[in-house]
Order: structure tokens, then C-alpha cells, then sequence
């Protein structure tokens, strides 16, 4: 079977210890985590907890029920279809020679993105879309001299019915 990448989002307690009992579930099983993100949800003794990890179809199912027997997981899913609204956002610093920064700003007008500090020699661009958009500003911007990225992977929530 071919390994896919999932989306896990978990409701849990906002209590010390439980990321580092997740992350250990996935660790002792020899699964990598591709990306994290935490944070408090409207509820400040809920936590949003979202994990992108590469696996096939049994070892998800066999990884969802671990997580649910943890005592702190309250609610888990997986987001990785079409049923969940997927975004990630970036922020890049750039080399902004003279010669490149009218292309530059160009980019960042196409792409909706928004300039959030400026130097004598760097832009740092803040972005926010699906992988593939990010995929497709990053090679734009490769020629031009990426200094630095910093991406949080993807961050999803189930697509509410209409």
C-alpha cells in the first residue's frame, strides 16, 4: 500500500503533557510528524492539536485508535479529503536587490500575499493558501534568493455542511 499523507486534528485537554504523550504515540510507532501546530481553541481548556504525518490506510486506522484511548484526547479526525477546508501559511525573507524588487512586489500582488518587513537588501512575505499555491510563489521566488522560510504546514477543520 502506498503511504498518503494525513491530516489529524484532536481536541484535547489544554493540560501539561499531553502533546508530549501524542507525539511519543507516534514516535514509538517509527512515524515521523511533517508538521504540528497547537493552540488554544474559544474554550481555554481545549486545545486544537494538528498533526501531518505520511502512512497507508491501516496504520491511520491503527493510529487514530491509540490516540483515542489517550485520556486527554477528547475528539480526533481525519481531515485529509476533500470534507475539510486546508490552509498553511509561510513567511519567507528574500533578497530584494534593486533589480528585483518591482518583480518581487509583482509576485506578491499576484499571488495576495502581503510584504510584512522590509530591508535594504530583503523582503519577508507572508502567505497564506494551500500547499500548491505555496509550492508555485516558492519557485517564482527561488531565482531571486530565498534566505529564510518559516511554514507552519497544513492547519484544517471539517468542512461545516451547507
Amino acid at each position: 500500500m502506498e503511504e498518503q499523507k494525513h491530516i489529524f486534528s484532536m481536541l484535547v485537554d489544554n493540560v501539561p503533557g499531553v502533546l508530549s504523550r501524542i507525539v511519543g504515540l507516534f514516535s514509538g510507532r517509527g512515524f515521523n510528524i511533517d508538521s504540528l501546530c497547537v493552540a488554544e481553541t474559544t474554550d481555554p481548556a481545549v486545545s486544537r492539536i494538528t498533526i501531518v504525518s505520511k502512512a497507508d490506510a491501516p496504520i491511520v486506522e491503527q493510529i487514530e485508535k491509540q490516540l483515542n484511548k489517550l485520556v486527554n484526547v477528547r475528539k480526533i479526525r481525519d481531515l485529509t479529503g476533500p470534507s475539510s477546508v486546508k490552509r498553511e501559511m509561510a513567511l519567507i525573507c528574500v533578497q530584494a536587490k534593486a533589480k528585483h524588487r518591482a518583480e518581487i512586489l509583482r509576485i506578491v500582488d499576484i499571488f495576495r500575499c502581503k510584504v510584512v518587513d522590509v530591508g535594504l537588501e530583503h523582503y519577508t512575505i507572508e502567505v497564506t493558501g494551500d500547499e500548491g499555491k505555496l509550492k508555485a510563489l516558492l519557485k517564482l521566488l527561488k531565482p531571486m534568493g530565498i534566505k529564510k522560510i518559516a511554514r507552519t504546514g497544513p492547519i484544517a477543520l471539517f468542512r461545516e455542511p451547507n
